[in-house]
């Protein structure tokens, strides 16, 4: 095996000029219980754009492709060390073990959390985000605790597919296991012809639930065939005290038109603000009508293993619409952010 690797670090917070291709970064060498991964597939994400500009950043407050400001602080956690290797959405065959004993074997295929659980005290559900704590997948090779790994050689599922799970259907899944969604409820998801969105649709029809999702007319048919029993424009006007639970990954100016479409009782559950991260309601709107509001990111070894389970046993299907060689990754962000595909976007190292 080589020891250089193509890969594509991120050097700085910014436009796509940060992204640099490069074909002699040093193959990390696993150590103690940790596994060289040869990376198959990897999912082009939001969170992957939002840490490149910087959008996590407090003083940021507007949509995400609307931000103007300097950042220096613009990770998950804060400030990132550069050069970084971003992506989070992994599928990769076992190439090294870390010495010691292993449950793995080479040959194995593996994926992962996108934000993997680090509990410590006073924060039982903390967590690092691969591709902003530590490098990730944009590259041929990656470095992943064994822990952290879900052995996925059982699958009938290509690497393509499994590469567009764990960010989406990894968010999803939290996002519908906090909002306590069960067959019968009824269930409307914003951005659902998106990456989360469209996995929310079809986990949450997985689970008997009556899907509503809001979406561009043009992505309706998309939407329809992962599970969607009706779908409407983005900017419909939605019927009050209807809906059981709310998926939101939008956010924006509508937020409060979404808790008003809530039964009383409803449950709220969010995992991203595309269209902006600063919103106003009433809050009578909220406690008067009992309304329970999730914020969602930790992906817990639960919801994650129940995801592996669906993986393994090929009942998920997630629409892949175009992959592109790694060094092209700056075309697949701005297909990305131009929201004119359906579903996801995938990079092959």
């Amino acid at each position: 095996m080589t020891d250089r690797m193509q890969a594509v670090y991120l050097t700085g917070h910014g436009g796509p000029e940060m992204l640099e291709f490069r074909n002699d970064i040093p193959v990390p060498i696993p150590g103690p219980g940790q596994v060289l991964i040869r990376v198959a597939a990897a999912g082009v994400n939001n969170t992957d754009i939002n840490t490149r500009i910087g959008w996590y950043a407090p003083k940021v407050t507007g949509a995400t492709d609307d931000v103007t400001e300097d950042v220096e602080a613009g990770g998950h956690a804060g400030a990132l060390s550069f050069p970084r290797i971003q992506g989070g959405d992994l599928c990769g065959v076992v190439e090294a073990l870390g010495p010691g004993g292993s449950r793995f074997q080479i040959g194995n295929r593996v994926t992962c959390p996108v934000n993997l659980p680090r509990a410590r005290p006073g924060a039982p559900m903390g967590y690092i985000a691969i591709g902003s704590e530590i490098d990730g997948a944009f590259a041929q090779f990656c470095l992943m605790d064994e822990d952290d790994l879900y052995d996925v050689s059982a699958s009938p599922l290509s690497d393509v597919q499994i590469a567009a799970i764990p960010c989406a259907f990894g968010t999803a899944e939290g996002l519908l296991a906090r909002a306590g969604v069960t067959a019968g409820h009824e269930v409307l998801i914003t951005g659902a012809s998106g990456g989360v969105g469209l996995a929310a649709v079809e986990l949450a029809s997985l689970r008997g639930a009556n899907v509503t999702a809001l979406c561009s007319a043009s992505k309706a048919e998309a939407v329809r065939g992962q599970g969607a029993m009706t779908t409407w424009g983005r900017d419909a006007k939605l019927p009050t005290d209807h809906f059981d639970v709310v998926i939101d990954i939008v956010g924006g100016a509508g937020w409060g038109d979404l808790i008003l479409a809530l039964r009383p009782g409803g449950h709220y559950a969010v995992a991203g603000a595309i269209a902006g991260p600063m919103v106003e309601a009433d809050l009578r709107n909220i406690y008067l009508r009992d309304i329970t509001i999730h914020g969602c990111t930790y992906q817990s070894p639960e919801n994650f293993g129940r995801l592996v389970a669906l993986i393994n046993a090929g009942r998920i299907k997630p629409l892949v619409s175009k992959t592109y060689p790694l060094q092209d990754i700056a075309t697949a962000q701005e297909d990305f952010q131009s929201k004119a595909l359906p579903g996801k976007l995938v990079l092959i190292p």
